[in-house]
């Protein structure tokens, strides 16, 4: 099981589809207010092991290089793709190392 943080852009019924893993959301965390470094810096600190992000300009706007945290983008956060995108979401956490950033393609 995954310590998962689900970032403020992604839909929270993602969660319905991980099941087994340990997901919470920034807002559940009192994160609501965090923007994308105090956010991943506040997440490591907190123990999670993989943030699922749709910010697709994350990778240019932070140095992730001595990150943890395993950061996997999804190519949408429209509630109604997420399904479409479960199997590869589920692949890359399976498959998602320490500091590593994975991106979902639409399929």
């Amino acid at each position: 099981m995954s310590s998962i943080l689900l970032d403020h852009c992604v839909p929270k019924p993602l969660r319905r589809w991980l099941p087994g893993e340990a997901v919470r959301t920034c807002h559940e965390e009192g994160w609501d207010t965090l923007l994308n470094g105090e956010l991943l810096r506040a997440a490591e600190a907190a123990g999670f092991e993989i943030f699922i992000t749709a910010d697709k300009n994350l990778r240019y706007q932070q140095d992730l290089s001595s990150r943890r945290i395993a950061i996997i983008e999804l190519p949408t956060n429209r509630l109604s793709q997420i399904p479409s995108l479960v199997g590869a979401l589920l692949l890359a956490i399976a498959n998602a190392p320490p500091g590593s950033y994975q991106e979902i393609p639409l399929p």
